[in-house]
């Protein structure tokens, strides 16, 4: 099929089609604020934002540009290196960290390898997604000895990118009309990972994708990516595909499924996918966001009265997660669990 494994290759109705489409994009805040008055206007911005699109890019972000490049050159040493190599890191059933290039999406191989680390090491998480069993598991990091300043940039990387994901958050939280902490106790025990994401050139990009449409579970995303571009957002308005156009070392701040929850629908998860493209290969660094395993999501008692009521059950962070881990690690019969399992029957 056009010289690519069939498991790559998507249903005709998910295969990216060349977009004429000529849009601004998505919004891009600049964060260098100071003073009431700017904060006020930024979480307004971010809000609008959130309601409109459910992401964003920001500028003037506060992490350093050089420690950016440092981690791009590690990432892309790394997925040069062979293939063996490689998978002397490689993730398996037992511990999802590590290097992985079997990854699915809806039950469609993704046209991608990834390196996957935890930000807190160790991190807690249920044994299995069964609500009746209580173990506990203790994950860590598998680290690969090439190149050698691997773990160190990248640990590094991950403690700014963490600061600017509790920055966002406590400016979201702003924006709902709520203190600046109130979603922070959520995040003491965090089960949040960076991932490295390489997109080799492909032979087929018209019948394959990098990441096939789906919407992220935690409750952010703080991605860089490179100037080659391939993501792309589903516009609520119509549906349509809508590239997100690459600015030099901007953050893409995506909002996740347990933030929708919190806000009770009022911010949106969006879908997004990425298109592949057969010349340049293509990295990306998302730093995914994620709760504390005990902690349980479900609308905001502010967010919720008689006019407005809980769109959503409540349900365990840790056993969902849990959930999607395992039906990302390999093909199954049943899409994975998602929050619209959640819904309250009043509110489908």
């Amino acid at each position: 099929m056009g010289g690519i494994d069939q498991a790559f290759v998507q249903e005709p109705e998910q295969r990216p089609k060349p977009s004429t489409i000529e849009v601004d994009g998505i919004p891009v805040i600049d964060m260098s604020v100071s003073g009431t008055g700017g904060i006020e206007k930024l979480a307004s911005e971010i809000g609008n934002a959130c309601r409109k699109w459910g992401f964003f890019q920001v500028i003037n972000h506060g992490v350093p540009l050089e420690l950016r490049q440092r981690v791009e050159k590690v990432a892309k040493a790394f997925f040069d290196l062979p293939i063996e190599e490689k998978r002397k890191a490689k993730r398996d059933e037992l511990n999802f960290t590590g290097y992985h290039d079997e990854e699915h999406t809806k039950n469609v191989r993704d046209w991608k390898e990834v390196f996957d680390m935890l930000i807190e090491d160790p991190t807690f998480l249920p044994a299995s997604p069964d609500p009746d069993d209580e173990e506990i598991r203790t994950y860590s990091n598998k680290w690969p000895e090439n190149p050698p300043e691997f773990r160190e940039t990248c640990q590094e990387y991950c403690r700014e990118v963490e600061k600017l994901a509790f920055k966002l958050l406590e400016l979201i939280s702003l924006s709902l009309g709520l203190p600046a902490n109130r979603l922070s106790d959520f995040f003491k025990h965090q089960t949040g990972m960076l991932r490295l994401n390489y997109y080799p050139p492909c032979p087929s990009p018209e019948l394959a994708l990098g990441v096939g449409r789906h919407r992220d579970g935690g409750a952010l995303t703080v991605l860089a990516q490179d100037d080659v571009g391939g993501l792309q957002i589903r516009r609520q308005s119509d549906g349509e595909w809508i590239p997100i156009k690459p600015i030099p070392n901007a953050y893409i701040v995506n909002i996740a499924d347990a933030l929708q929850v919190w806000s009770n629908d009022l911010y949106v998860s969006a879908e997004h996918r990425v298109v592949v493209n057969s010349e340049r290969e293509r990295f990306s660094i998302p730093l995914f966001f994620f709760p504390s395993h005990y902690v349980k999501v479900k609308p905001l008692e502010e967010l919720v009265n008689e006019q407005n009521p809980a769109k959503y059950k409540e349900y365990s962070w840790g056993k969902y997660y849990v959930n999607r881990t395992g039906s990302n690690y390999k093909k199954l019969e049943a899409e994975n669990l998602q929050i619209d399992h959640f819904k309250t029957p009043e509110s489908e």
